[in-house]
């Protein structure tokens, strides 16, 4: 029996309507309209919030359309066969134009983890057999792997201790720091993201130990197992770099079971989604030694609240979920998009498509 989903897939247009629901510069619509000429982009940027930095697809809070130039947005978001970004990158949005809009049939966010936001947008079953939705993963990948590889080396070179001793003007006896080479890593995820963390760490020497719900082999990680067995060689680690995405299966994934199998003094750092480390069992973990570091760029609940330990807390380094942005991520979004927009015109299946089961 043939699905909805594969009644819209065999259905090909021959050229895609594109209506563009985020910031986009001019620079960025003529690489699209250059990769793959099929496309027709819907555009007008004076209903696109300014951005502050690259990759601002929010825009400028302080940002308002008049009700003419919202009535004249939602209308190009209506009339589009394809979505460039979730529009205003509100879930209540998304799902206003996948109901508005009976022609719609895909839906590219810019976020690696844009499940989330579909998620949010409650849709129904039929609504998600006929749209399609698409993320931004692997665009993202060699920065955040830089990142963490940045936390891995600044747990090993005693970061937090350093800092103190600067602070108070301490010249201390010398002691012997750790050696990434000489360490075992825990990687959460084996995604895009993960595989280039494995990478990374390898050519630095360590010990890669990854996690997967699949049978894979990865180059670099020496053993795969499945998430529910990580407490098991939480032991054997001395830092643990978590990439997963934020989903029912994966919240506080990283928690006081694991915290408390954890060998004392390990680094955490976490470049996935906030949701899969227990922020409470992971305070304890701090202030008992089981964590000696933590390197963070992603919370529970984000912005990190005022009133948040770990704003404080002198073996934690915040980073405001910044590690991912570079110059370039606007245009290679925008690649991967006409990428994308290709197979769909050549009737192929799409890249980073979104599980609309759990979502990531």
């Amino acid at each position: 029996m043939t699905t909805p989903r594969q009644v819209a897939q065999q259905q090909v247009p021959a050229r895609l309507r594109v209506a563009v629901a985020a910031p986009l510069s001019e620079g960025n619509c003529a690489r699209i309209q250059e990769l793959e000429p099929r496309i027709d982009l819907v555009i007008d940027q004076s209903l696109l919030p300014p951005m502050r930095w690259p990759a601002d697809f929010a825009g400028d809070p302080s940002w308002r359309r008049t009700p003419e130039q919202q009535r004249a947005y939602e209308a190009a978001v209506d009339s589009a066969d394809a979505l460039y970004g979730i529009p205003d990158v509100d879930p209540a949005a998304l799902a206003r134009t996948v109901r508005a809009n009976p022609r719609l049939r895909w839906v590219h966010t810019m976020a690696a983890g844009g499940g989330s936001q579909v998620r949010a947008a409650g849709l129904r079953a039929d609504e998600l057999d006929r749209v399609l939705f698409t993320t931004s993963a692997g665009v993202h990948g060699q920065p955040l792997a830089e990142f963490a590889v940045f936390g891995v080396l600044a747990g090993a070179k005693g970061l937090p201790r350093l800092n103190s001793q600067q602070r108070h003007r301490e010249w201390s006896g010398r002691w012997t720091m750790g050696q990434v080479s000489e360490q075992t890593v825990l990687v959460l995820g084996l995604g895009g993201i993960g595989r280039a963390v494995a990478a990374k760490l390898h050519a630095l020497g360590a010990t890669v130990i990854g996690t997967s719900r699949r049978d894979v082999t990865v180059p670099g990680v020496s053993t795969v197992l499945p998430p529910d067995r990580i407490a098991e060689v939480a032991p054997s680690v001395d830092a643990v770099v978590n990439t997963l995405p934020g989903t029912e299966a994966t919240e506080h994934l990283l928690g006081k079971r694991f915290f408390d199998a954890l060998r004392p003094g390990a680094t955490l750092v976490n470049v996935g989604r906030g949701t899969v480390v227990d922020e409470s069992a992971l305070l304890d973990a701090l202030d008992s030694g089981r964590v000696g570091f933590a390197a963070l760029d992603v919370f529970e609940t984000e912005p990190l609240p005022a009133h948040s330990p770990l704003w404080d807390h002198d073996h934690v380094l915040v980073s405001p979920h910044t590690a991912a942005l570079n110059a370039a991520e606007d245009r290679l979004i925008a690649e991967l998009f006409a990428a994308n927009a290709t197979r769909l015109l050549d009737g192929d299946s799409l890249l980073n498509r979104v599980n609309t089961v759990e979502f990531y």
